[in-house]
């Protein structure tokens, strides 16, 4: 499976997976059943190796099914299959099975060729058994081949084998060309569901599941995290006054801003309207607060502007750590209780404030 794949789309391709790993079983019990009958067919009809062949080929597939039942190796239980039922056509084709009729079940293979493998491999494989097919029927007097064919049969396999195998590439072509799409679309509206189509960045609904993971992890390993509720001072003003574009041009350049100020490994989300949640991992109550301060900062000082008319923008914010917390809503209350704080005593500065004396702040581990 690989690895650079969406968690969701992964777990997608392993229910896929395993879907084929179980209609490959079943396949191999009807396979197993019908070379048993036609091998006691052919020892009652007195041709003893044919029969013990089929019986072998049999016994092949379940020795297969026993493997992945073992292992539960999905790739090499396609592999063996293919394996075993390409050398069993082979034989019948060398051979001609009973009375010529052999090649026959050649009809069988584009199908579940197509359906195990892609269709790079399964075109690959075709080809290599209409080889062997043309190789058989234009020497007959080939060491181990036993089988000749009349010339009619002979084109009418062909024919009919290279219809059936177009047939069956198209058909799977266009259920992978369905399937993708389907991805797709499904990334599209997952990503527009965790997305804020404004600024790009997290929307609520996915940092509340990042805060989830994350005070999961808190739970499990003691590594601690805070977060910083950030409100854009007086945001209404500049809605009334310049319009709404301008305000979202500001809520798209304060974006740009704190993504460069942020680290690496913390999250920014759009909390809702002017409000902006940060999480940062691995990170205590004084290197959150040096990074909120740090931020307003930048945004005091950056020129925020609108079809080139300044707009002044400060930033307030709210910063509690999970070690100050016992639970993500008494976190998340903590934060919105600093952050009416921070606006309340004056606006453009960060809450709680922290007595340094001489000392700055420690500067956010980078990570």
């Amino acid at each position: 499976m690989p690895e650079s794949l969406p968690f969701n789309h992964r777990t997608a391709f392993e229910q896929e997976e395993a879907q084929v790993a179980r209609v490959s079983n079943w396949l191999s019990v009807m396979g197993m059943l019908f070379l048993t009958g036609i091998g006691s067919k052919a020892w009652f009809s007195a041709h003893f190796t044919h029969a013990w062949v089929l019986w072998s080929f049999a016994a092949l597939l379940g020795a297969n099914m026993a493997y992945f039942a073992a292992t539960g190796n999905r790739s090499a239980q396609k592999s063996g299959m293919l394996v075993i039922v390409s050398a069993l056509f082979a034989y019948l084709i060398v051979t001609g099975g009973e009375n010529n009729t052999g090649p026959l079940w050649l009809y069988v293979f584009p199908p579940l060729l197509f359906y195990l493998s892609s269709l790079r491999v399964g075109t690959a494989v075709l080809i290599l058994c209409a080889t062997i097919a043309a190789i058989v029927f234009a020497f007959p007097g080939l060491p181990m081949v036993t089988a000749e064919y009349h010339t009619d049969f002979k084109i009418r396999f062909f024919s009919t084998l290279f219809f059936e195998s177009i047939f069956c590439y198209v058909l799977e072509a266009s259920r992978l060309k369905a399937r993708n799409e389907l991805v797709k679309q499904a990334d599209s509206l997952e990503r527009a569901a965790r997305t804020d189509e404004l600024t790009g960045i997290s929307n609520r609904r996915d940092m509340q599941s990042r805060l989830q993971t994350e005070f999961s992890r808190y739970q499990r390993t003691g590594h601690h995290f805070s977060i910083a509720l950030i409100d854009l001072d007086l945001f209404k003003n500049i809605n009334d006054s310049a319009g709404h574009d301008a305000g979202d041009e500001v809520l798209k350049q304060f974006t740009d801003l704190a993504q460069s100020v942020i680290r690496q490994s913390d999250v920014i989300a759009r909390w809702g309207g002017e409000e902006f949640l940060i999480l940062l991992p691995d990170t205590s109550l004084l290197q959150a607060l040096a990074l909120a301060e740090r931020l307003r900062s930048e945004v005091s000082s950056h020129n925020f502007e609108f079809r080139d008319t300044p707009l002044p923008v400060t930033i307030s914010a709210g910063v509690c750590s999970i070690a100050k917390s016992g639970t993500l809503d008494e976190l998340l209350r903590q934060a919105d209780a600093h952050l009416y704080n921070a606006k309340e005593t004056g606006r453009n500065r960060i809450a709680p404030r922290v007595r340094t004396y001489d000392h700055p702040l420690p500067e956010p581990i980078e990570t």
